[in-house]
């Protein structure tokens, strides 16, 4: 509930004046409906009696039917103003959270962002997002609107009809249907926990059949893929069901619920007109109100139904706000740093020892896996803290580095890289904007211009995440993308994974040929004896 709290606060901030003035107007609706029942029963009432009593010619029927068509009319114009605000407040905080989920995912280090499924984060914070929709209209506002239209009319009848109406009516609506709805909420938790599971799973499990439904055809898959996602439809289905099941038990008895508050409320009032202490026109008005404040019930009912998933939701949504955030950045200033010509491009110091690596000269890194290999090109790079070790780039240490300046001179190819929708083109001048012959050269040096020629070229239209090329191709391309930022650094993370001795004794000869003076820092498993490499640093 702590985490629901947080979100509710989350989508109140956007836009906090018009989720109060939503409020008022929801407390305005519900207060009329109330008025408006208790003024027409109190009025026919009463003119019903005058009529009998003979003194019907003085009894002023002006005033009470311009109330009740003030009322009414009243009613319709706050319940249009009600549904226009509220949804303009919820439409802008959702706008606003779904930024700042997008935000607090990039807030997250390197390598956690390295693992990331893009499309399963989209998914789940597009199911977050809808089940938080409903959080303030339909759970918060209905039941701060009903408590407050409640408390109005508990004190509207101990002052017009007599206390112990009051009392009834507070102990029906306000606890036995607090039972009703609470157990409502608690008995959708666990259903609507597997309900969201399922549908997240039924989407990704979809995406991922439409992505991949080529190599399905090839494969003779699709028919066993599309069965599992029919068996998750009938899942989902069936948690559905037992979802609505609970809604319809809960609807069941808030109706028990208002048919017991009428029926108490006629026999106090009959005892009490028996005792003349109130007339007829005061008993109109205590059952009519009853009547009417079944409306506050049904109004919280839906986003109790729907408590689970929001509980769900809420604490993704948290999560995600507010961490696991990256490490602390390692730039600290926002000066230019002035570089030393003397100093070596890379130094590292580490455990006493000291690496030391210079323009046009190449580092491999070499250790089990597990070892810390990756770990240390992010440091190097500025993506991690670096601890213990000291490293400095150009004789300045690594957090003494302005981000832009850092990302001119140092550039990391991890093993997990994106490509975008686009052209190659749009894709390689992300890195840097160049021209057409420097594209061609940096194609040509990772052997893709056989490839791409025929294909368009540069003009090639990749679909998303580089649809439209191989594995290798598109990891060709992305080293492509790093090597034409010509940067004083670059390290690569295994670049010759996937490839063969020929093929990668060329693709790293080529490299060093596109970058002469460039000091190449590179995590390997093997080839680390190629004539690039000039040390060797162990890492375990």
């Amino acid at each position: 509930m702590r985490s629901l709290i947080s979100a509710t606060r989350l989508l109140i901030a956007a836009s906090p004046r018009i989720w109060a003035a939503g409020l008022t107007l929801s407390v305005l609706v519900l207060v009329m409906a109330a008025a408006l029942l208790g003024l027409s029963g109190w009025f026919i009432t009463a003119a019903g009696a005058a009529g009998i009593a003979g003194i019907g010619i003085g009894f002023d029927f002006f005033r009470p039917s311009a109330g009740v068509r003030f009322l009414a009319l009243g009613r319709t114009a706050a319940r249009y103003g009600e549904r226009l605000v509220t949804h303009e407040a919820t439409l802008k905080a959702l706008a606003a959270l779904r930024v700042d989920l997008l935000r607090g995912l990039s807030r997250r280090g390197y390598r956690a962002l390295s693992g990331l499924r893009g499309e399963a984060a989209l998914t789940r914070i597009v199911a977050d997002v809808e089940a938080l929709d409903g959080v303030v209209l339909r759970l918060w506002t209905p039941i701060a609107a009903g408590a407050l239209t409640l408390a109005l009319a508990c004190l509207a009848l101990w002052l017009l009809v007599h206390w112990s109406c009051a009392v009834l009516l507070a102990a029906i609506y306000g606890l036995f249907g607090a039972v009703i709805l609470y157990r409502l909420g608690m008995r959708s938790v666990r259903p609507s926990a597997v309900h969201e599971a399922r549908q997240q799973t039924l989407r990704r499990r979809l995406i991922d059949l439409l992505r991949d439904r080529d190599a399905l055809i090839v494969g003779g898959r699709l028919r066993q893929a599309a069965s599992r996602l029919t068996a998750l439809d009938h899942g989902l289905r069936a948690t559905a069901r037992k979802l609505d099941r609970a809604e319809r038990g809960a609807a069941f008895g808030l109706s028990t619920l208002t048919s017991l508050c009428v029926a108490g409320m006629i026999l106090l009032c009959g005892a009490l007109i028996a005792d003349g202490r109130i007339d007829a026109p005061q008993v109109a008005i205590a059952v009519f109100v009853s009547l009417a404040l079944a409306e506050i019930l049904s109004g919280i009912r839906r986003g109790a139904a729907e408590l689970g998933r929001t509980l769900i939701a809420a604490r993704n949504v948290v999560a995600d706000e507010s961490g696991p955030s990256a490490p602390p950045a390692t730039v600290r200033t926002a000066m230019s740093p002035r570089l030393d010509p003397d100093a070596p491009v890379l130094r590292i110091v580490r455990e006493g020892a000291e690496t030391v690596l210079s323009a046009g000269q190449g580092l491999a890194l070499i250790g089990p896996s597990g070892s810390g290999k990756t770990t240390l090109l992010m440091q190097i790079a500025g993506l991690m803290p670096v601890g213990p070790t000291r490293i400095r780039i150009q004789g300045i240490d690594i957090a003494d580095w302005p981000e832009d300046a850092l990302r001119r001179q140092v550039v990391l190819l991890p093993q997990r890289s994106a490509l975008m929708a686009g052209t190659v083109r749009d894709n390689l001048t992300l890195a840097a904007p160049v021209g057409d012959e420097d594209l061609r050269a940096v194609l040509e040096c990772v052997g893709l211009t056989g490839t791409l020629a025929p294909r368009d070229g540069l003009d090639l239209i990749l679909g998303e995440g580089g649809a439209g090329l191989s594995g290798g191709e598109a990891r060709r391309l992305c080293l492509a993308r790093a090597l034409v930022t010509r940067p004083a650094l670059l390290l690569l993370d295994e670049p010759t994974e996937g490839l063969d001795e020929i093929a990668s004794h060329r693709l790293l000869a080529a490299i060093r040929d596109f970058l002469p003076d460039t000091a190449l820092c590179a995590a390997m498993h093997r080839n680390q004896e190629h004539f690039v490499f000039d040390r060797i640093l162990y890492h375990q």
